[in-house]
C-alpha cells in the first residue's frame, strides 16, 4: 500500500528568505518608523512627515529614472551634474540672461514664461542622456564609464555656463512650483508621485516597459525575439535626463537659486534609492514601487536622525551599510532563485 502523503512541492514551499528579500525595504521602512516615532515625539508631526516627503520628492524622481536605466543593466553616475547644468539653464532661460544673477528677489530683467524655463531644463536633461545612450551603444563604452565621464563634463559645463557663481531671485510663479502647496501637500510631491504612477504604468502594462524588462533580462534573447535594445538603452538614458532636468526645474523654484555645485553627491542617494527598493544592479528585476519605498526610506532615515541629533557623518555611513546590505541581499536571493 503506498502513502498518500507526498512532499511538498518546492515551487509552493514557504521561503523565508526569500518573502524577506522581496519585502525588505517595506519592513524595514515601517521599522524606522516606528523606531523614531517611539524615539522622537515630532516625528510623525504632520509638518515634519511633509517636510520629509518634500526632501524626498526630489532625488525620488531621478530616482524614478535611474530606475529605467538600472532595469537595463546600466549606471548613470552624472545624475547630480546634469541637473546642475539643467538648473543653471532654466534659472537664465526664467530670468532673460544672467543681467541680476545675485537679485536676492524677483527678477528685475523681463525673462522667459515659466513653462518655457522648465522646458530648458528638461531639454538640456533629454539632450544630456541621449549624448550619453549614445555613447553607450554606438561607442561601446560601458555605462560605468560614459557616466562617469558625465559626471565631471556636465559639472565643467554648469561652471563655465555660470562663471562659478549662483543665479538667483525669480518671480512668484516660477518659485511657487517648488514653494507652492496644493491644499497642504507641497506642489514638488504631488508631481513625485504623479511621476511615480505614470512610469509605473508605462512599465508594467506597455509594450515599452516589457522591453526595457527584456533588455535587462537578457538582451541577446531580447534582440532575437526583435526588440531594438540599442534605441532601449539610448531611452532609458534619455528617460534619467528628463527626470534629472524635471526635479532641476523644482530645485531651483524650491531653493529660489540655482547653482553649479547643486546635485554633489546626489548619484549615491539615488543608487542607493533604487537598489535598496530592490531593482537589481544586474538588470531585468525591480519596480517604481520599490524605488518609491527606497526614496522614502533614505528620507526617513536621514530626517529621523537629524531629529536625534545624529552627526550626518553618521548618516553617510548608515546610507552607505544599507546599500551594500541590499545589494548582498540581493545576490542571496539571486543565488538561491537560480539553485531551486
Amino acid at each position: 500500500m503506498t502513502s498518500s502523503l507526498r512532499p511538498p512541492d518546492p515551487a509552493t514551499r514557504f521561503d523565508m528568505f526569500q518573502f524577506v528579500a522581496k519585502y525588505a525595504a517595506p519592513l524595514f521602512l515601517l521599522l524606522l518608523i516606528l523606531v523614531f516615532a517611539l524615539l522622537e515625539p515630532r516625528f510623525l508631526h504632520p509638518l515634519n512627515v511633509l517636510n520629509v516627503l518634500r526632501q524626498v520628492s526630489i532625488s525620488g524622481l531621478i530616482a524614478i529614472g535611474m530606475t529605467f536605466v538600472i532595469l537595463t543593466a546600466g549606471i548613470d553616475l552624472s545624475v547630480g551634474s546634469l541637473l546642475a547644468l539643467a538648473g543653471l539653464v532654466c534659472a537664465y532661460v526664467s530670468k532673460g540672461g544672467t543681467g541680476d544673477r545675485f537679485a536676492l528677489g524677483a527678477a528685475e530683467t523681463v525673462g522667459s514664461p515659466v513653462f518655457v524655463a522648465a522646458l530648458a531644463a528638461i531639454a538640456v536633461g533629454l539632450v544630456g542622456g541621449a549624448l550619453q545612450g549614445l555613447a553607450i551603444t554606438r561607442l561601446r563604452v560601458p555605462p560605468f564609464v560614459v557616466t562617469l565621464g558625465g559626471l565631471t563634463a556636465f559639472r565643467g559645463a554648469a561652471l563655465l555656463f555660470s562663471g562659478g557663481g549662483p543665479i538667483s531671485g525669480f518671480e512668484p510663479d516660477f518659485t511657487w512650483w517648488g514653494q507652492g502647496r496644493i491644499g497642504s501637500v507641497p506642489v514638488p510631491v504631488i508631481i513625485f508621485f504623479v511621476a511615480a504612477i505614470a512610469a509605473h504604468l508605462v512599465l508594467r502594462y506597455t509594450p515599452y516597459g516589457k522591453h526595457v524588462y527584456a533588455t535587462g533580462g537578457n538582451a541577446r534573447a531580447a534582440q532575437l525575439n526583435g526588440v531594438n535594445t540599442g534605441w532601449i538603452m539610448i531611452s532609458v538614458y534619455m528617460i534619467s535626463g528628463f527626470f534629472c532636468g524635471l526635479a532641476a526645474f523644482l530645485l531651483s523654484a524650491r531653493l529660489n537659486s540655482a547653482e553649479a555645485v547643486a546635485g554633489s553627491g546626489l548619484e549615491l542617494t539615488v543608487i542607493a534609492s533604487v537598489v535598496i527598493g530592490g531593482t537589481s544592479l544586474f538588470g531585468g528585476i525591480g519596480s517604481i514601487f520599490g524605488t518609491v519605498i527606497g526614496a522614502l526610506l533614505i528620507g526617513v532615515l536621514t530626517n529621523g536622525l537629524v531629529l536625534l541629533n545624529v552627526s550626518s557623518f553618521i548618516q553617510q555611513i548608515l546610507i552607505g551599510l544599507i546599500l551594500v546590505a541590499a545589494v548582498a541581499l540581493d545576490q542571496f536571493a539571486l543565488g538561491r532563485r537560480n539553485a531551486s
